[in-house]
This record gives structure tokens, C-alpha cells and sequence, in this order.
């Protein structure tokens, strides 16, 4: 067995008792995740977004759908609405709404992710240049727990992340594999790409360490989290329990990622000092006592005075109740 195979171990499991889904983009993280997958024989099928903005994206879907037409595997496909600004952010959240929406109608439990170490460290250098903590800096997890809008639980499995990407290329070149190369990010046209060239130049000869450190990052954060409880979860909406002040802006920052917003080092300044805030005109965030309360700003919607009296006696913040009330939730739910 190839020692790089023996990253899917600890995962195996639930890996082969479960059923997968990978998230596929036939470049050459995936490509090397799905063909590691095939030799272990962990059966699994895959999803593909095409964003359609680089030439050879109905390429890169034509081949996706051989591949998996070769070996027998379901694939499903989203084309994606072209996206002026904001792409990184909105790109996310169109693939996981995609995703997600295949783990509710085909009952999948596991999502499979092809990020690896190179990401893991790319990951790292953005936040130190906004700003962040110890928990923030420690990147993705493994294996992630998660729920989709209609309730359905499911796990994030990340098995590749302590591989480096040349460790990748390496297998794909020994078995002659092909793949294809992301163009954007070569182009250097987003902040990722723009840190990718250093974070290469770090990795070289550095990877054990570098591995190392972001896993004593990881159980540093792990002790970190005991400073908080998740009281309630329901779509976009999340209210947590804050043992410290201290932790106020290390909770919100995580769970605000988690809902595919990144906040400036402006607004986590601003989080500490207002208890009641929106951010970017899409996210608000309010205090009340020990606890933190995140839903997405709905403005100039006219709440029913019933309606208002009853988020007042639930004591939940103005601006979070006209989600509540667009969504439907009782307040009388989250007491």
C-alpha cells in the first residue's frame, strides 16, 4: 500500500459503512482523492460544480462525467449563476447548497473534501493578515460534524488534510493520471491566489513541521471551544451559550465562518464593543447577557405587535426577530 493511502485509516469506518459523496472538481487535489478512494475501495459518488468562468470548465465536466460513467459512479452536476463580485463567498455558498441539497434527497452521510496541508497553510496566512487568534489560525478539522437546512445530519470527512499537494502530484505522475489545473488561481485574480506562491516557497522541506504545528493548533483550539455551548442551530440561525467575555469574538468568528461569512479585524473590534451589530448588511449579531445571537439582517420588515411581544418574553434581540418571523420559528422554541 502507497503510505499516502494510510490517511484514509483513521476514516475508514464510517468511510465504508456510510454513504459518500465527494466533492469533485477534477483538479489535482480530487483527482488524487478519488482515485485513493477507488484503490481503497470505498465506494462513493461525486458532485461537480461549473462555474463556467475559465475556458476549460465544460472540458473539465465532460471528463468528470467519463470518469465516473468508467467506473460506475452516480454523478450529479450544478451549473452555477455567473457571479460579479464577491465570488469566493458566493461560490462557497452555491456549492454547499448544492451539496447539501443531494445529502437531503439521496440520504448520503458522509461529504468528502479534497483540502490539503498547502490549503491548510494558505488557510493560515490569510487570517494572520486579517487578524486572528490561536483557535482561528488551526483551520479545518478532519471530520466535521454538520446539519442541512431540513435537519439531516451529516459529517465533513477531510482526509488528505496533512498531505501536502506535491506529495499529491507525485501519485497522480507514478500511475499517470491526469487532471487539470486551475487557471484563476494561477492568474493570481483572488487573495488565496495571491498568498499560494508564498505559502509553496514555506512548504518546501518544511512539511512535517508545518503539519505539526497546525495540528497542535487544532488541539489547542479544542480546548479553546470549552468556553462555549451551542444552545440552538436551525438553518442560519445560531444562539450560543458564552462562558467568558473573552471568548466573544473567537465564538462568533467560528460560527460566522461555519455560515460562509469571514469578518475584518474592523468588525471583530466592532462585535467587542457593540452588542448589537450587522455586518456586511448581511449578518446580525447581538448580545444579550451570556449569550450570543447570529441570523441572517432582514431589514424593514414590519413585525405583528404579537409577534414582537412574544420574541420580547423568548428575549430575543431585535434585529434577529425578523428572520425568525420570515422564517416562521416560534420564538416560544428557543426558550
Amino acid at each position: 500500500m502507497n503510505t499516502i493511502h494510510r490517511f484514509l485509516i483513521p476514516h475508514s469506518s464510517f468511510l465504508i459503512q456510510g454513504k459518500c459523496l465527494l466533492a469533485f472538481s477534477h483538479g489535482l487535489d480530487s483527482t488524487a482523492l478519488y482515485h485513493l478512494l477507488r484503490e481503497s475501495g470505498i465506494d462513493f459518488d461525486v458532485a461537480l460544480v461549473n462555474y463556467g468562468i475559465r475556458e476549460q470548465a465544460d472540458e473539465e465536466e465532460a471528463a468528470a462525467r467519463e470518469l465516473a460513467e468508467r467506473d460506475g459512479r452516480r454523478i450529479f452536476v450544478a451549473h452555477a449563476p455567473r457571479m460579479t463580485s464577491d465570488f469566493e463567498a458566493r461560490a462557497r455558498k452555491f456549492r454547499y447548497d448544492f451539496f447539501e441539497s443531494l445529502i437531503e434527497k439521496h440520504g448520503y452521510d458522509t461529504l468528502l473534501t479534497a483540502h490539503q496541508l498547502d490549503d491548510q497553510l494558505e488557510w493560515m496566512l490569510m487570517r494572520m493578515i486579517r487578524g486572528a487568534g490561536a483557535a482561528e489560525l488551526a483551520g479545518m478539522e478532519p471530520v466535521s460534524l454538520r446539519r442541512t437546512p431540513s435537519g439531516h445530519a451529516y459529517r465533513i470527512v477531510r482526509p488528505l488534510l496533512e498531505v501536502p499537494r506535491a506529495q499529491l502530484r507525485r501519485y497522480l505522475q507514478e500511475r499517470r493520471i491526469g487532471w487539470f489545473d486551475d487557471v484563476e488561481n494561477v492568474a493570481g485574480t483572488n487573495e488565496r491566489s495571491r498568498i499560494r506562491p508564498l505559502a509553496a516557497k514555506l512548504m518546501k522541506g518544511n512539511e512535517t513541521g508545518i503539519a505539526r504545528s497546525l495540528e497542535y493548533l487544532r488541539r489547542d483550539r479544542e480546548r479553546l471551544r470549552s468556553g462555549g455551548r451551542l444552545l440552538y442551530s436551525r438553518d442560519k440561525l445560531r444562539i450560543v451559550e458564552i462562558d467568558s467575555p473573552d471568548n466573544l469574538v473567537r465564538i462568533a468568528d467560528t460560527q460566522l465562518k461555519e455560515l460562509g461569512y469571514l469578518m475584518s479585524r474592523f468588525e471583530r473590534e466592532r462585535i467587542e464593543r457593540d452588542p448589537s451589530t450587522v455586518l456586511g448588511r448581511r449578518w446580525a449579531v447581538e448580545r444579550r447577557g451570556n449569550r450570543l445571537f447570529i441570523a441572517p439582517w432582514v431589514p424593514g420588515l414590519v413585525l405583528p405587535r404579537r409577534f414582537r411581544e412574544a420574541c420580547r418574553r423568548a428575549g430575543i434581540p431585535p434585529k434577529i426577530r425578523p428572520w425568525l418571523y420570515r422564517k416562521g420559528i416560534d420564538p416560544q422554541e428557543l426558550l
